[in-house]
């Protein structure tokens, strides 16, 4: 499993997926919309939200 900078609080299921689909940084999800992550399986709603969060202190966003 390719490891990613998310925090654990996402959930072991949505760190292991995300990194399935390409996701392992902050910048490649700043590229896509949380509508689109919630598509992947074991991401939800918790996630996108702690996501988002993160996100946010690093002055970035989900794209539209």
């Amino acid at each position: 499993m390719s490891e990613t900078e998310f925090p654990r609080t996402i959930g072991k299921v949505a760190n292991r997926e995300l990194a399935l689909n390409g996701y392992t940084t902050f910048d490649a999800l700043a590229r896509v919309s949380a509508s689109a992550l919630l598509r992947i399986h074991g991401i939800g709603p918790k996630a996108i939200r702690i996501l988002g969060e993160e996100l946010a202190t690093r002055g970035q966003s989900f794209a539209d």
